[in-house]
């Protein structure tokens, strides 16, 4: 499926056309078109009217005058009526200019949608389930015609839509995760081994292909950076490498200033996608100057590490550090897409893999029970199924509170502790293995506010120290790691907010710690 391709849903009435039409056409940004409703439209008559006053053979060569209509424009999302495809000459017509997709269900399933509608003219008579089966058995040759089949009997019209692009464009053992954010405005998370070769192709559907800038650092960029300039290519963009250094020292507004410079260079306009491939820090850099380049311009990640891939890449926060602490400049930009190949993790050092499973860890606690206890246990089935569901924790709740006014501060647990850290190493701490230590400091500050169990601490411990990651912090004083979080970001008016866990999947926001009770947590994981 081609961006200009058209998109035709057809098959029989009550099967979904209109409904999954409208929700494609939102997710990929198209113009909807209902033929029965340009069509009553124009002839200011509904189709029950038409048909009677006019007859059917009067209907279907003004559906057969809007195919030709609508097949000589491009980029659309059509429903057509029921009927409007069994023509072969209209499905030639349609089909040479977009991709049909035959939308099925079950006899049952049409007679619950239908009902006792009055609007359908071919439903004469009192047994519509009769007529129904007869309507069915007579257009089924037409149906059978059409190379993409969709049964619609048992599936939400999200889920129909998540499987007609998986038909139309063909990865079919690839999850697609929509992201609501403010303004109705959405994106897809594309996951699935393998995508990105597809890249160009996935972008291609949202993007106008042409000048795009591919933000890496070396690391990543021997590994990934040529499959992706091909992948580019291919579909039609003309991409611009651009290198930054590797590491949280170099997420300055410097390094900014430097991206601006090669914009320019590679002639980026304000319909350039920027794309960031690698982990965190290059998608929080990419992303601030996408944000700011032009005033801003598309901007697509394509994570390279696990704790990018569960939490840096989705939500839209972007930004870079300050000597005086970590991303106190940034900015909210929503991405056109995120597309998370993990083939990618195959070149990611084992340290930086374990710090990732901290980020998993921390969506566990904050509302995915489940997904902890396969942790805890015998582990998920698949590393897709994994991030699958850490990303779906993430995404309920920027959905939720997009701006972080509210609910999205749950997902700081282990941060506030966790930033003095690796604000006091220098950054020489993993950001997952701060986490990790911070979960745990958490946890303690949590149950000297009586706030949890006991039994809580050893729980989140043991499963952090299953997975090889810290859980105790040595050479530094518990007043110094205090002071160091005087400058974090998530104070509020003056007084430090901690999220603490209450018990697996619940977790609270807190300004009401003493400053003893914080300091009794950061000793309980070893500091002096």
């Amino acid at each position: 499926m081609g961006e200009d391709r058209n998109i035709i849903l057809t098959g029989f009435m009550g099967t979904g056309k209109t409904t999954i039409g409208r929700l494609m056409a939102q997710r990929l940004r198209r113009k909807f078109v209902d033929m029965d409703a340009i069509i009553e439209e124009r002839t200011g008559m509904s189709i029950p009217q038409i048909f009677q006053e006019q007859g059917e053979e009067a209907f279907r060569r003004l559906e057969s005058e809007l195919c030709r209509e609508l097949a000589a424009q491009s980029g659309l999302v059509i429903a057509t009526g029921g009927g409007a495809l069994i023509n072969a000459e209209n499905r030639a017509t349609l089909g040479a200019t977009g991709d049909i997709i035959c939308l099925r269900a079950s006899v049952d399933a049409i007679m619950a949608r239908v009902g006792t509608s009055m609007d359908r003219p071919k439903l004469d008579g009192t047994d519509r389930r009769a007529r129904i089966e007869a309507l069915l058995d007579e257009r089924a040759a037409a149906y059978d015609a059409i190379q993409l089949q969709l049964d619609t009997s048992d599936i939400s019209p999200e889920e129909a839509v998540e499987r007609a692009l998986a038909l139309l464009w063909d990865l079919p053992r690839a999850r697609r995760l929509p992201v609501h954010a403010p303004g109705g405005y959405m994106y897809d998370i594309v996951l699935g081994e393998g995508v990105l070769d597809r890249a160009g192709e996935l972008l291609a559907r949202r993007l106008t292909p042409g000048p795009t800038a591919v933000v890496t650092n070396p690391d990543v960029g021997r590994h990934w950076a040529q499959p992706l300039l091909d992948a580019l290519r291919k579909a039609g963009f003309y991409p611009t490498l651009v290198e930054i250094p590797a590491g949280e020292e170099h997420k300055t507004l410097e390094t900014v200033r430097t991206l601006y410079d090669r914009f320019i260079e590679a002639g980026l306009d304000r319909r350039s996608p920027i794309i960031a491939l690698g982990g965190g820090v290059v998608g929080d850099i990419a992303g601030f100057a996408a944000a700011s380049y032009l005033r801003g311009v598309p901007f697509v990640q394509i994570p390279t590490t696990l704790l990018s891939m569960v939490d840096a890449s989705v939500g839209g926060k972007v930004g870079v550090d300050l000597p005086q602490g970590k991303n106190l400049v940034g900015a909210f930009k929503q991405p056109e897409m995120v597309i998370i190949d993990p083939l990618t993790l195959r070149t990611l050092p084992a340290e930086e893999f374990r710090a990732g499973l901290a980020e998993v860890v921390k969506h566990g606690v904050i509302g995915a029970p489940k997904l902890f206890h396969q942790i805890e246990t015998k582990g998920p089935a698949t590393l897709t199924h994994l991030i699958a569901d850490a990303v779906r924790v993430k995404i309920e709740i920027v959905e939720e509170d997009p701006f972080e006014r509210g609910r999205r501060a749950v997902l700081n647990l282990g941060h506030t502790f966790g930033h003095a850290l690796e604000r006091l190493s220098d950054y020489r701490m993993r950001h997952g293995e701060a986490v990790s230590v911070g979960m745990v400091a958490a946890t303690h500050l949590s149950a000297l506010m009586e706030r949890c169990q006991l039994e809580l601490i050893d729980r989140i411990t043991g499963v952090l120290n299953r997975l090889e990651l810290p859980t105790r912090t040595e050479g530094y004083t518990a007043e110094a790691l205090y002071q160091a979080m005087r400058t974090d970001k998530k104070r509020a008016q003056g007084r430090l907010r901690f999220v603490i866990p209450e018990d697996i999947g619940r977790v609270t926001v807190t300004d009401e710690a003493t400053r003893e009770q914080v300091l009794e947590a950061w000793r309980a994981v070893g500091a002096a």
